[in-house]
This record gives C-alpha cells, sequence and structure tokens, in this order.
C-alpha cells in the first residue's frame, strides 16, 4: 500500500457504510486523516473511524444531513478546527429513492445539497487539493440512454447536480482545485442495486448479463481512490467499467 495521501485530509460525504466506508478506509490506508460522515446512523461511523484507527490510520466521525444546510455550516466549522483545512472532498453521498421525503427531495440531494457542501468547503481548499464527484452511469448517460423507471428521479437529479457542478469548474480552476467525475455502472452490494432489485426484479442479473461484470463495492471504491490521485482527464470525467451500452446509436 502506497502512501499517495500522507498528510492529507480528506472528508467523504456518506462515508459510515458501503462505497463511501470502504474509499474512507483505503484513504487512510494510504496515510490520509478521513473524517468519516453520517446522517443519523452514528454508531455506524463510528465503527469505521475505530477500525481505521486500530489498523494504524487516523480518522473523526462527523455527523451532518446534506440537506440541512445549518449543519453543513456546523460540518465546515468541525473540520476547520480539527483539520486547518480540506485537500480533498468526495462527494459520494446520494439518493431519492427513499419514502416520505417529498417529490422534489432527490433534486435537493443530488444537486442543491452538493453544491452547497462545495460552496461551504471551498474556503477550506487551498490549490492543489482536488473534488470527487461519484455518480453511476445510469445518471451521467441519462439524457442519452434511458434507465429504469424507479432510477429516473435519482438519475436526472445527479446529472443535474453533475452539471450545476461542473459549471464551477472555472471557479474551482481559478483556486487551483482539481475537480473529477467518476462514473459507473450498478455496483453490487450498494443499497441502490439492492432497492432497484426488488423494485425491478432481475436488474442486476439483466445488467450481469449485458455487460459481462458489475464492480463490487470494494472494486470501485479502488477506482475512486485512483481518480483522487490520479492527473485529471481533459474532460474532467472518469469511466468506470463498459460504457458500450450507454454509448452506443
Amino acid at each position: 500500500m502506497t502512501n499517495s495521501f500522507a498528510g492529507k485530509h480528506a472528508f467523504v460525504s456518506g462515508s459510515s457504510r458501503g462505497i463511501g466506508a470502504q474509499v474512507a478506509q483505503m484513504l487512510a490506508a494510504q496515510g490520509a486523516t478521513v473524517a468519516i460522515n453520517y446522517r443519523d446512523k452514528v454508531v455506524r461511523a463510528e465503527k469505521i473511524a475505530n477500525q481505521i484507527i486500530e489498523a494504524g490510520g487516523k480518522a473523526i466521525v462527523v455527523g451532518a444531513d446534506l440537506t440541512d444546510y445549518s449543519s453543513i455550516d456546523a460540518l465546515a466549522a468541525t473540520l476547520k478546527a480539527e483539520f486547518g483545512g480540506l485537500d480533498l472532498l468526495v462527494l459520494n453521498a446520494s439518493g431519492g429513492m427513499e419514502t416520505g421525503k417529498g417529490e422534489d427531495y432527490a433534486m435537493k440531494l443530488n444537486r442543491d445539497a452538493q453544491v452547497n457542501l462545495v460552496k461551504t468547503a471551498l474556503p477550506l481548499m487551498n490549490a492543489g487539493s482536488r473534488i470527487v464527484f461519484v455518480t453511476s452511469h445510469q445518471a451521467h448517460f441519462i439524457r442519452e440512454t434511458p434507465t429504469m423507471p424507479e432510477y429516473v428521479p435519482v438519475a436526472l437529479s445527479k446529472r443535474a447536480g453533475e452539471d450545476a457542478l461542473r459549471d464551477m469548474i472555472p471557479e474551482l480552476t481559478e483556486k487551483g482545485i482539481e475537480f473529477v467525475v467518476v462514473s459507473g455502472d450498478m455496483i453490487e452490494g450498494t443499497v441502490t442495486a439492492t432497492l432497484l432489485d426488488r423494485l425491478n426484479p432481475g436488474a442486476i442479473d439483466a445488467r450481469k448479463e449485458a455487460v459481462g461484470k458489475l464492480y463490487n463495492v470494494e472494486e470501485f471504491a479502488e477506482e475512486i481512490v485512483k481518480a483522487a490521485s490520479a492527473p485529471v482527464p481533459a474532460d474532467n470525467t472518469v469511466l468506470v467499467g463498459d460504457t458500450d451500452y450507454f454509448t452506443k446509436k
């Protein structure tokens, strides 16, 4: 394991489980001090932080609901007090398939909250720092390729969030902050994939048959961590796995 992130401070949204937790653990294993973020499951977040610390890494736990701007302000204050600054911001948290959240919840979380988090974090980030936005091929290519009806609100809102963040690239570049989008197909083992398969039985198997392989949580997390330190592509985009289905005309 390299020390690519030695001395760096990283915040990974939605990192108490799944892909975010794996990313946080991998960053810590490569030397980063990581802030584990949770919305309401503090015990789960503390478990991830403890695993990092027991493995010789450094981590803190910070609760925040991305759609609650006051909690994001408090989050930024905590990061400033604990870290001083931020070298890496991984925008992993997303949603929109939850029940009882309102019709506009997906857009509030996947677009508005992402932009607000970046704007709030910018004063903590210096030249040479990086922002990574995690998305899916189903969202990234939603304007070219239809997706499952159950996922459309999430896909449209995540694409809207990606576009809004891309609009900030000139501002970020002026500050010396790099930005990259990491997009992947369905990821086996995630909550979203499980929900989609429950609503649309056979969806995961169908995608796997179509592309031959779907990345699991750990494999996709590895790609995110690579993108967090590798040179940023000219189009600010890293596509993980097969894209033929989404790009063929």
